[in-house]
């Protein structure tokens, strides 16, 4: 009995070993699964090209020239001729005022005029003075000028041609501190923008650009430079510039927004895949991934954009020619961080949702 139960002991004894051994192993295995993976990237190299100089502006859009229809002195009006949204021609007659007192005016002038001309006469015949028609002429130029002066304001003509903008009275009212009717000339329209005074000296008079308005989003308008403002602001370091817009269909009408693009020339940047270039959540910023090959490391760089280039990006700074540029696997990146180049049989990982 003594030897069975020795023999008992033993076997389980052996058994508790074995089972220690395998337990232990089985720890050891799953360690080994879990080593970080390097993350499989794709990679190209970058290099200048040459890109257009463009700089862009917003602006709103504005008649050429605008005016005022108003009467020099409080008067009635007796008729407006024109309404909101007419066309007129330059000289056109448009509010006829309240011409009392005309008739008691073309009298006296038809007076003056009888009486000067019958002084001449008599001067002629040596039954007058050289004196007496100097003092008639004088009173003639008199009444001639306020006759002149009321028929004027009888009737108010337009300066320019264009189109009525505004109204703001009736035929029966009083004329006060507002403007009869608004006429402004929409053809051509204009834009102003200001320019940074580094182009003051690219900026020309008659030189072309492009205009796009919202509510034209398929068109590019041609406008040209009409007026450069000889000036520099010196609290914002920049000058303005007048842009005309050819109108024939006045389909460009003022209060329109315009994005203007002029063309400097040309200068050499680093191009980047627009598939390179992420967006640093929460900030705006922009920035891309750089692979080192002597290292297998990659260094998180922040640049500046330049323009859209179809499907690439103008960088302006932080990013030198000859730099291998990340365009796909950025999501498990980080600043510093182990990469390698995935090959033609896998897979690399997914681009962040928030490239652009």
């Amino acid at each position: 009995m003594r030897h069975n139960h020795l023999s008992i002991i033993a076997l389980c004894t052996l058994i508790a070993v074995a089972s220690g051994c395998s337990s232990d192993k089985a720890k050891e295995t799953p360690g080994a699964s879990h080593q970080e993976e390097i993350p499989a990237i794709e990679a190209v190299e970058v290099g200048l090209q040459t890109v257009d100089a463009t700089g862009e502006y917003t602006a709103t859009v504005e008649a050429f020239k605008t005016n005022n229809i108003s009467s020099s002195s409080p008067n009635r009006i007796k008729r407006i001729l024109v309404d909101v949204g007419a066309r007129v021609a330059k000289g056109q007659k448009l509010v006829e005022l309240d011409a009392t007192g005309t008739d008691q005016l073309k009298v006296r002038l038809d007076n003056a005029q009888r009486e000067y001309d019958r002084a001449v006469q008599l001067l002629k015949i040596g039954a007058g003075t050289q004196q007496s028609v100097d003092q008639l002429k004088t009173e003639l130029d008199a009444q001639t000028k306020q006759y002149a002066n009321l028929m004027e304001n009888t009737y108010l003509v337009s300066p320019i041609s264009g189109v009525v903008t505004a109204r703001n009275y009736d035929p029966g009212d009083m004329t006060g501190s507002l403007p009869i009717l608004t006429v402004e000339q929409i053809q051509p329209v204009k834009v102003m923008i200001n320019i940074s005074e580094a182009e003051y000296a690219k900026v020309k008079k008659g030189m072309k650009v492009n205009v796009n308005l919202d509510v034209y989003p398929d068109e590019t308008f041609t406008g040209t430079v009409y007026l450069v403002h000889p000036s520099i602001d010196a609290s914002t370091r920049t000058f303005t510039a007048e842009i005309t817009i050819d109108n024939p269909q006045d389909r460009v009408i003022p209060g329109m927004f315009a994005r203007v693009s002029i063309l400097f020339g040309t200068t050499e940047h680093v191009v980047v895949p627009d598939r390179a270039v992420v967006k640093q959540t929460g900030s705006g910023k922009r920035f891309v991934y750089v692979y080192n090959p002597a290292d297998s490391t990659v260094s998180y760089l922040p640049v500046e954009l330049g323009q859209r280039l179809t499907d690439s990006y103008e960088i302006t700074s932080g990013l030198e020619p000859g730099s291998l540029v990340v365009i796909t696997g950025q999501t498990r990146l980080r600043d510093g961080s182990k990469a390698r180049l995935f090959n033609k049989n896998e897979n690399p990982s997914p681009t962040p949702n928030d490239s652009i």
